[in-house]
C-alpha cells in the first residue's frame, strides 16, 4: 500500500466529507454553468453525498469525542454503505438512460431551468418538456454522468471498506 493511499485512509471520514463535497459542487457546476437541468434520478442520486457529507461531518466529531475511537471502523463502514446505495442509484440511472429498464413514471413531471423564451412560450401555450430520466444529457467516454457516478461512488465504496479494515486493525 502506498503512502498516499495510507495516508487518505487514515483521514477517511475528512476525505470522504471532501468527495461528496466536490461531488455536489460538480453536479452543481453542470447545473449552473453548463446548463444541464438534472432529473429526479439525478436529484436523487445527490442525496447520497448530502448524506454522506452530514454522516461525515457528525463522524469526525463523534471519533474524538470520549469512547469515540471505538467507533472508528463502524463509521468506515457506515460511509461504504451511504456510497453503495448511492452506486446502486446512479447505475440504475445509467440502465434507464440505455433503456435497460424502465424509469420511473413521475420522472416527465420534473422541474428544470426556465428561460424567459420558455415562459413566453409557455404563456402562448407551448407545451413544457421536463428533463427526461431516460436521456443522457452528457456522455463522455461512452459513459453518462450518471455511469461515471455510479464508478465514482463504488470506488468511495471500495476506499471506505478498506479503511474500516485498516481501522479494525489498527487496534
Amino acid at each position: 500500500m502506498t503512502t498516499a493511499l495510507r495516508h487518505i485512509l487514515d483521514r477517511w471520514r475528512l476525505c470522504a466529507v471532501l468527495a461528496a463535497a466536490g461531488m455536489l459542487a460538480a453536479a452543481h457546476a453542470f447545473e449552473t454553468f453548463g446548463g444541464y437541468a438534472p432529473c429526479m434520478l439525478c436529484l436523487r442520486q445527490r442525496e447520497a453525498y448530502w448524506a454522506a457529507l452530514a454522516l461525515g461531518a457528525a463522524f469526525m466529531v463523534l471519533v474524538r469525542m470520549p469512547g469515540g475511537p471505538r467507533w472508528r471502523a463502524a463509521t468506515c463502514w457506515v460511509l461504504g454503505l451511504v456510497f453503495l446505495v448511492g452506486a446502486g442509484v446512479a447505475a440504475y440511472h445509467a440502465g434507464v438512460e440505455w433503456k435497460f429498464w424502465p424509469g420511473p413514471s413521475a420522472c416527465a413531471v420534473t422541474a428544470g431551468g426556465v428561460s424567459a423564451a420558455d415562459l413566453s412560450a409557455f404563456l402562448e401555450g407551448a407545451p413544457v418538456r421536463a428533463p427526461a430520466c431516460d436521456e443522457a444529457a452528457w456522455i463522455f467516454a461512452g459513459l453518462s454522468m450518471a455511469g461515471w457516478n455510479a464508478l465514482i461512488s463504488l470506488g468511495l465504496a471500495i476506499l471506505s471498506a478498506m479503511a474500516a479494515l485498516r481501522e479494525r486493525s489498527k487496534r
